[in-house]
């Protein structure tokens, strides 16, 4: 089998609900999709969801990247040769990681596709559904109080509570949070790095009656000392979120023992290849793992997801981030049922433009 075309198109798709996290404010996101064609019939789709605060990428670097590095490579290659691929192509894209997502998903997709199968199941076929969480932006507190209510209602049991900004406010939400839900239902709780070692310290010393499941990336992330210092100071299982970017951030991580979960998203680490080194490298050192997500098209959450089900030591998912958007192209990629994702059973990703 050899790519005989690549096409690329972009997607710009507005939230039903903008919201706001410590560092930014978001009310729509931009997506590029890619169609990788074989001589064999086989289309393999992947996406790339830029983020200039994360990734450091944007829509218009993607397609750059697309015409100038990875059209002119992947043409005639054997799309099922996935490991050469991927290595070959990612010293060239190093800076672009969720581009390398990309291109990765498509060929992962085409592997599925010519077997027949879905693709979590040729990746280890752990479980065939999975309960993800729901995030909150930073709200007023009636006003979040609404919202999770809401989500309940939808069906979902893990709700995440955006936060970082000021500290006081954060404590008093999550306990008032708690108090309106009951106790069955499971809390996490990001602070996407806007807390010092202190205040993160102050906050789960404060929320303990909360009874939270995680702290996500509550210190800047290239301060990880900082992370390790909170990580070995509080009660709960602290996450590394934006302080993982690759293989050897989770290294770093891992051996100074400096969190106790990471989150892989795979448009930060580069797709589902570089996902797998990583999950080994978190199972080698007793990490917990979760499969996050940016704001990105169905067909992102459904590549997350079939990562997700393959893999034993996966034990959360956050993978809503196609729930809010508006003409996402590949919606109906992954199947949402109380609360649960499931993939279409379809082979690879489970996603065609011609028959969904």
């Amino acid at each position: 089998m050899k790519v005989i075309k690549f096409e690329f198109f972009p997607v710009t798709m507005k939230l039903k609900e903008p919201y706001t996290i410590a560092y930014e404010s978001v009310g729509e996101t931009s997506n590029m999709i890619c169609m990788v064609y074989t001589d064999q019939n086989l289309i393999g789709l992947g996406v790339a969801a830029p983020d200039p605060e994360v990734t450091h990428e944007s829509i218009e670097t993607v397609a750059e990247v697309c015409n100038t590095v990875i059209e002119p490579f992947i043409n005639g290659k054997d799309p099922l040769r996935i490991a050469k691929i991927i290595t070959e192509l990612k010293p060239h894209l190093q800076n672009h990681p969720s581009a390398l997502a990309m291109i990765d998903m498509a060929l992962y997709d085409i592997l599925g596709k010519k077997s027949g199968l879905p693709l979590y199941e040729l990746l280890g076929g752990y479980r065939k559904r999975f309960a993800t969480s729901i995030t909150v932006g930073i709200l007023p507190l009636d006003e979040t109080l609404k919202r999770c209510k809401a989500f309940i209602h939808d069906g979902f049991m893990v709700i995440k509570i955006k936060g970082g900004l000021n500290v006081d406010e954060d404590i008093e939400k999550t306990i008032k949070i708690r108090e309106a839900l009951g106790k069955n239902i499971a809390l996490r709780f990001d602070a996407n790095q806007g807390y010092t070692v202190e205040q993160s310290m102050r906050f789960v010393n404060e929320t303990r009656k909360a009874n939270l499941e995680i702290l996500e990336q509550p210190t800047p992330r290239n301060e990880l000392e900082l992370l390790g210092k909170v990580t070995k100071g509080v009660s709960i299982p602290v996450m590394a979120d934006e302080s993982l970017m690759n293989l050897r951030d989770a290294f770093k991580l891992a051996r100074k023992e400096l969190v106790d979960t990471i989150n892989i998203k795979l448009m930060k680490v580069g797709g589902i290849y570089e996902a797998l080194h990583i999950n080994s490298v978190a199972k080698a050192a007793n990490l917990e793992v979760m499969i996050g997500c940016m704001d990105e098209a169905a067909l992102g959450i459904a590549a997350g997801l079939h990562f997700a089900l393959a893999r034993p030591n996966v034990e959360y998912a956050d993978l809503d981030g196609h729930l809010d958007l508006i003409d996402d192209p590949t919606s109906g990629a992954v199947i949402l049922k109380e609360g649960y994702l499931y993939t279409t059973e379809n082979p690879g990703l489970g996603f065609n433009f011609d028959t969904n």
